[in-house]
């Protein structure tokens, strides 16, 4: 649908005048794609990129610039952000998910949705899934595996693939959104550049996909079945659309969800038109640009249905920057991951730590800024928090409540002991304090450019792990593993602890 279209909606809907007035807050999670912590100009004054909407939604709430996700890749954060449990505690131990897997969260998992919706909140998932469904299979593959059962396997990181051909488009899809705590879902399957190329509204595609898409090298898009009209460019756009037409449905009467999780800045990188020439940061910087436009447009919406003032807002990012951040570092001095070591998939700062902003009138001061570490499985936590209910022991288990530090209030200690971070291959690190140890002999999951260490002055060393003090060391140059045995060991043992336990939050008292 085209941008004109959505600034139509926004004037489309009268707000309604509730009879009782809701006192539970509405609640905006916006999850960017691969956005990068030095994409946002609010912290990275060097970026060649405008984003005034979020750094307006910063003046106008909090920032804080040591908030990581739980793994530094797609599939793993949003399952830890919406069952507040680190997805390596479960079947997915590396990689992504891929448009045909089945569903990684369990049946009958608390997630954020369901507890929501357990408080009487309308709830809504919009934008890229990504943690499996259960497509509908024509007949058994093999001959012999009941429908639904066996799976070919996947070649592009996923838990498994039904082969395109056996996948009955037409039928309900089973393991969705809606089974595990959403009324409403409108999205694609997976990432951008995974098949099947159509979306889906609830549990049936929106058009059969008929037409193919082929191979893109250049664009990072795998080959696969598509809707005809489905067009790359198009795609945020409309989802921007639905997530409006969701906000202008709700009144103030009942509380609601809007997890709006984004396909954008990940590739294929398919800026629209409008965004063309946006940004001196190339086709990467203009479709920031347009990501930054559809925060504004959400926040828009809230004003227009006079529910911004009782709405807690939070845009963050699944992980840090794709590598091709490296290349538009070198052809035009742009550093998607700010002054940081990593990209995504890397156990490295850059890799993990992202964006986070939130803005709360009248709860959260304007101009906030804070530096207390925070990790995406907070999320559950936090809002049970809000809400007054105690979770149950068998969920949120790596989720801790972080309202106090976004209310601004005075500390006593950290909020978290410590912090698991993970990479796409499986490699695990763990923060606490301003000290960081990696259980590998390098924090990277790809080769930074030689051209890139030697500018940044990183060495190799052939240690067994590394060991960092960001407090002197924020870039991650000078590995103490060897200078300090008695750290290494205390944080290893808490690191084998939180496996061992099963969870690293306390129990809710």
């Amino acid at each position: 649908m085209k941008i004109v279209a959505i600034m139509a909606l926004l004037l489309a809907f009268a707000p309604l005048a509730p009879a009782t007035e809701n006192k539970k807050p509405n609640v905006v999670f916006i999850l960017a794609d691969d956005l990068g912590y030095g994409d946002l100009a609010c912290q990275n004054p060097k970026s060649k990129i405008p984003t005034p909407n979020m750094d307006r939604l910063a003046t106008q709430g909090i920032r804080f610039t040591d908030a990581h996700d739980p793994t530094a890749v797609c599939t793993p954060t949003r399952y830890g952000i919406l069952t507040g449990r680190y997805s390596w505690r479960g079947q997915l131990k590396h990689g992504v998910l891929a448009g045909y897997s089945r569903p990684l969260i369990e049946s009958g998992r608390l997630t954020v949705g369901s507890l929501l919706q357990q408080q009487g909140y309308t709830t809504a998932c919009i934008g890229k899934w990504h943690l499996g469904l259960e497509w509908p299979l024509k007949k058994a593959l093999d001959g012999n595996a009941p429908a639904g059962g066996e799976r070919v396997a996947d070649t592009d990181g996923g838990l498994s693939m039904a082969k395109e051909e056996s996948i009955d488009f037409t039928q309900p899809i089973k393991g969705g959104p809606c089974t595990r705590g959403f009324d409403y879902f409108y999205g694609i399957a997976a990432s951008l550049d995974m098949p099947p190329y159509v979306f889906i509204e609830n549990d049936h595609v929106v058009g059969q996909p008929t037409a193919r898409q082929e191979k893109i090298d250049s664009g990072y898009v795998r080959p696969g079945v598509k809707e005809p009209a489905f067009k790359f460019d198009e795609v945020l756009p409309q989802l921007t659309t639905k997530s409006i037409e969701f906000i202008n449905r709700q009144t103030r009467a009942k509380p609601f969800f809007l997890y709006f999780a984004l396909n954008a800045p990940h590739t294929p990188i398919a800026p629209a038109v409008q965004f063309k020439g946006k940004s001196r940061a190339g086709d990467y910087g203009d479709y920031v640009v347009e990501v930054d436009w559809v925060v504004g447009q959400i926040l828009r919406s809230l004003e227009q249905q006079k529910l911004d003032e009782n709405t807690l807002v939070i845009v963050t990012s699944d992980n840090g920057p794709e590598i091709l951040a490296y290349q538009r570092a070198k052809e035009f001095r742009h550093y998607s991951m700010g002054d940081w070591r990593g990209l995504k998939r890397d156990v490295w700062e850059g890799g993990h730590r992202v964006p986070f902003l939130a803005r709360w009138p009248g709860r959260i001061k304007p101009g906030s800024l804070s530096d207390e570490i925070i990790c995406e499985t907070d999320l559950m936590a936090t809002l049970a928090a809000v809400l007054e209910v105690k979770l149950p022991k068998d969920a949120g288990e790596d989720s801790y409540n972080i309202l106090p530090a976004l209310l601004g209030e005075t500390l006593s200690h950290p909020i978290r002991e410590a912090t698991v971070h993970h990479s796409d291959s499986g490699k695990f690190a763990i923060r606490q304090g301003s000290w960081v140890f990696i259980d590998a002999k390098t924090g990277g999951d790809r080769k930074e450019p030689d051209w890139f260490k030697q500018e940044r002055g990183y060495q190799d060393d052939d240690l067994p792990g590394a060991l960092y003090d960001l407090s002197h060391d924020a870039d991650e140059h000078h590995n103490l593993y060897a200078e300090q045995p008695a750290k290494v060991k205390a944080l290893k043992a808490l690191l084998e602890k939180y496996k061992t336990d099963g969870r690293s939050a306390p129990l809710a008292q």
